[in-house]
């Protein structure tokens, strides 16, 4: 059974094959059947981890335990609201709090994730979106061009699949709708670079 646990950079959360890079954690989101119900969050530290650490082995969505969520790769979990693990992923926590700290003016993991959750989803589990002028955004983004996902990545823009980035298009100018939050755009406008899907160079 293909189990709904794969996140898009659109915030929903879907059923297919392909794994991804990365795992994520929002809380205990699925069933005793291994189903997702209307809840997509329990707590806001929305995190991403590696999927190898330590020899650590889980077996996904037993009862009791957080739901495993997957992701391409790191601007698609940044996209749908997450951050580094802080055990993990330790260098890359740290790295993206510093800069996180610097372009939102927090000073604290707790006002960094409130701020992240305000950004990212609505009470009624719509994913925050806003709009900002192409050429300004970092690498690392994703925007909505003719309605699908694409990964602002130098020049291109890269469309999504949940197996890997297929065309490239230029960049371009122009307002685009934004879907990474905007004080993660503002973190990676500030220097943190986020490791693409092979695929995507």
């Amino acid at each position: 059974m293909t189990l709904q646990n794969r996140v898009l950079p659109t915030g929903e959360v879907a059923a297919t094959p392909e794994r991804g890079t990365l795992m994520g954690n929002r809380g205990i989101l699925h069933d005793a059947d291994q189903r997702l119900g209307t809840a997509r969050w329990r707590h806001p530290h929305w995190v991403t981890c590696q999927l190898n650490f330590k020899g650590r082995r889980r077996a996904l969505m037993q009862p009791g335990a957080y739901t495993e969520l997957f992701f391409l790769d790191e601007p698609t979990a940044l996209a749908a609201g997450h951050r580094p693990c802080g055990e993990c992923r330790r260098p890359d926590f740290k790295r993206f709090v510093a800069r996180f700290h610097a372009a939102n003016g927090t000073a604290t993991l707790a006002e960094m994730d409130r701020l992240m959750h305000r950004d990212r989803v609505t009470r009624t589990r719509r994913q925050v979106r806003h709009t900002a002028a192409l050429e300004t955004l970092p690498d690392g983004a994703f925007i909505l061009h003719n309605d699908a996902p694409h990964l602002v990545w130098g020049d291109r823009l890269l469309r999504y699949t949940p197996g890997g980035y297929t065309a490239a298009l230029p960049r371009g100018t122009g307002i685009a709708t934004v879907l990474t939050p905007a004080s993660t755009v503002a973190t990676l406008a500030t220097g943190y670079r986020p490791v693409p899907h092979h695929t995507a160079t």
